[in-house]
């Protein structure tokens, strides 16, 4: 058994699949270090089995003792988790609102932190601890009416999104199960946005200051979706600072050229499905590091569920088939004939 991620060092692995031959055949199990944290990168072009792999890691992870996985989740992929046998709980994207830097507010709301409105909005948000809060503390500044009135204004729209709430996502909700299901389907970009921007905070101010002994993972499919939102600088700080205090963070996304340098860049471990946009192989080759003898454009593979690892750990490059789900996978779209057989069942 090969193990990624770490030299030669004990402790819990998770199994990510085996070996794969030129013929196809399989060869020696491949594991994934879950004993330390990691920085991961899952790439893909639709359908190539980037979000199936995020399941088996999930699968896995929830057999870990002593990490917190949580997924953040966009298109209700990871559903079906919660009615498997892993222990798996879906919560509702609610979030304090000041679980928010103060700093975010502007742009969260699409406002310009030098203008009236934005500058009430920051330090109402830096004065009140919910969104309530806020708006009271705007109406009852002393900034002219026009100012408070425009302030208002988007703070109201920040309440129609409905996921800022006083009781909030807790600490103990994100890391006390096997695995959290962060359902973010059906929820525009901008307060998803905040969602996983609150959710980071949380999971990496608590392990620094250690008020949690398990370690989390969070992985977010379509990150794409949140790299340049307001998410993007909490996901940043994880991914070049979070393996200190001890928690992971993977990226899964079909498009890895929309994603800042950073995020391939500091990835120790890069897990590449099928590719075929040459912005997408282009961002990949960019960042590699010198040891992938040849690139690694001749390398990607083009079967589903094949998977090209690079780990940058122990400077290696490994040809994996990914394993089989063991719980229900909800990444797939439906299709016509399956609907057609059906009704011609009843």
């Amino acid at each position: 058994m090969v193990v990624v991620g770490r030299a030669a060092e004990r402790g819990p692995t998770a199994r990510l699949g085996h070996y794969r031959a030129r013929d196809g055949s399989h060869g020696a199990p491949v594991d994934v270090d879950v004993d330390r944290p990691h920085a991961g990168l899952v790439v893909g072009k639709r359908g190539s089995g980037k979000t199936y792999t995020l399941g088996v890691l999930l699968e896995e992870l929830a057999a870990t003792e002593g990490v917190a996985p949580v997924v953040a989740d966009p298109m209700g992929a990871f559903a079906p988790l919660s009615d498997a046998a892993i222990d798996a709980t879906v919560v509702e994207p609610r979030v304090r609102a000041d679980a928010l830097d103060p700093s975010l507010w502007c742009a969260l709301l699409g406002l310009d932190p030098a203008s009236g409105p934005g500058s009430l909005v920051w330090r109402a948000a830096t004065r009140r601890e919910t969104l309530t809060g806020m708006a009271e503390w705007v109406d009852g500044s002393d900034a002219d009416a026009a100012t408070r009135r425009a302030a208002s204004n988007h703070l109201s729209l920040a309440a129609t999104w409905d996921v800022f709430d006083p009781t909030g996502l807790s600490l103990e909700s994100l890391c006390g199960g096997r695995v959290t299901v962060l359902d973010l389907s059906g929820v525009d970009r901008a307060p998803a946005n905040a969602v996983l921007a609150a959710v980071a905070g949380t999971l990496y101010d608590a392990r620094v200051a250690e008020r949690t002994p398990r370690l989390p993972w969070l992985l977010v499919d379509e990150a794409h979706a949140f790299t340049d939102g307001v998410a993007g600088r909490a996901l940043r700080r994880l991914l070049t600072r979070g393996r200190h205090p001890g928690v992971s963070c993977w990226l899964a996304t079909q498009r890895p050229s929309a994603l800042p340098s950073v995020a391939v860049s500091q990835a120790d471990l890069l897990l590449a499905h099928r590719l075929t946009s040459e912005a997408d192989v282009a961002a990949l080759v960019e960042a590699r590091p010198t040891y992938l003898d040849g690139g690694i454009e001749g390398r990607l593979p083009t079967a589903t569920g094949a998977a090209l690892v690079v780990d940058d750990v122990t400077e290696s490059v490994h040809h994996v088939q990914v394993r089989e789900r063991r719980t229900p996978h909800g990444g797939e779209s439906p299709r016509v004939s399956e609907r057609v057989s059906g009704a011609h069942h009843n």
